[in-house]
């Protein structure tokens, strides 16, 4: 008997799997394709003590998946909804809000799948699904583990992106490299998490 479905995704998980960036995931959110969800202690709203899994109001964390906040930590949540409800609930306590990551937050995997059916994600030509891949990026992956454990993060991402090309360019036995936007949108989300792990 195998492993259950998965019960949620991280957002660097989701950004990796539709090969988006995690501003494209905020936007999505704020347009109510999907609710972004933590998990928290008690906290009370008002007349109400809520825990558990609640959806966050993207605009109140919006800094938290720009690019050019990498080492921003933590915003503090002042909003957030049951789930399974419509109204938003003000936190009160504790007083300035429920500290929050980018890596607390996750999207319920039902919601994740809604979404891939609704945008034909499942069915649209892919080179990871039922076809010869363009590029070996499982491949790249690997090469990306090992460089970390032997020699660290590179102190830039764009240095990290000229060695993905340069990887690709030894390694391609078609000639075909993947451009410079397509390898930053899949090693951004390890990039930040690899140099600002508490995020």
């Amino acid at each position: 008997m195998g492993l259950p479905p998965k019960a949620y995704y991280s957002i660097h998980e989701a950004a990796g799997r539709w090969d988006c960036s995690l501003s494209d995931i905020a936007g999505w959110a704020s347009v109510g394709r999907f609710d972004i969800v933590t998990g928290i202690s008690p906290a009370v709203c008002g007349s109400r003590t809520i825990a558990g899994f609640v959806a966050v109001s993207v605009s109140d964390i919006l800094p938290l998946f720009s690019c050019t906040n990498a080492g921003l930590n933590s915003r503090r949540l002042k909003r957030i909804r049951v789930l399974g409800e419509q109204d938003w609930q003000t936190v009160t306590k504790p007083a300035k809000g429920i500290s929050i990551t980018l890596g607390d937050l996750m999207i319920l995997a039902e919601e994740a799948r809604r979404f891939e059916e609704d945008c034909d994600l499942l069915r649209r030509p892919a080179e990871h699904i039922g076809s010869t891949p363009n590029y070996d990026w499982d491949g790249m992956y690997l090469t990306l583990v090992l460089r970390v454990h032997e020699q660290g993060v590179p102190p830039t991402q764009a240095e990290w992106v000229g060695e993905v090309q340069e990887w690709f360019v030894k390694t391609s036995q078609t000639g075909k490299v993947p451009d410079e936007r397509t390898i930053r949108r899949r090693i951004t989300p390890i990039w930040k998490a690899l140099r600002d792990p508490c995020c």
